[in-house]
């Protein structure tokens, strides 16, 4: 009655414990209804194989369904390390984004108030501003360049007759000049 109701599959693996307490369960309802006066305590099974005529089936059954929880298994533990990876990466892509949004926006707003600071100079004073703007202009254009002033307000009394593009380019170190000699002595 026990096993009758019960699945091959679920009788051979994992309900024998189940199945040994309901059997005892079964024969002491028995031994009371005949008043017999004894008492079953344990029911334990010794054996529980298939067929031999389907043995070779049933483990290949037993092996794929063993097969299959150890591939679910492995899935669920790729998912548990793949997805929150997955979080992870997408939460600081956002944080990036957001942290670059809100960069860009106070750039904005700086070059915005320094071009309303520039307008009210420039409603104040016109010519001062333009000139001011000019000369910091120039500074950063001129800045890093080399430069040779030569006046010529004085009229044309002197005639710049130095090789001026020779002037700009940096002399190359003699080996043998006194300098050189100090610095390879150190």
């Amino acid at each position: 009655e026990a096993i009758g109701r019960r699945n091959i599959q679920n009788i051979l693996t994992i309900d024998q414990a189940a199945i040994a307490a309901e059997i005892r369960q079964i024969m002491q309802r028995i031994m009371d209804d005949y008043r017999s006066g004894v008492n079953i305590r344990v029911v334990q099974l010794l054996s529980a194989l298939p067929p031999a005529q389907v043995r070779n089936a049933f483990l290949d059954v037993n092996a794929a369904q063993q097969d299959q929880t150890r591939v679910q298994n492995e899935a669920r533990t790729y998912a548990n390390q793949v997805v929150p990876e997955a979080r992870g990466r997408a939460s600081q892509i956002l944080q990036e984004a957001e942290a670059y949004r809100e960069r860009v926006v106070a750039e904005a707003n700086g070059q915005a108030s320094r071009f309303t600071q520039v307008y009210e100079e420039y409603r104040r004073a016109p010519a001062v501003t333009r000139e001011r703007m000019f000369l910091e202009t120039m500074e950063r254009v001129l800045g890093n360049t080399d430069k040779i002033i030569i006046d010529q307000s004085g009229g044309n009394a002197v005639q710049p007759f130095l090789p001026l593009d020779q002037l700009l380019r940096r002399p190359a170190q003699d080996p043998a000049s006194p300098a050189a000699a100090a610095r390879t002595q150190r």
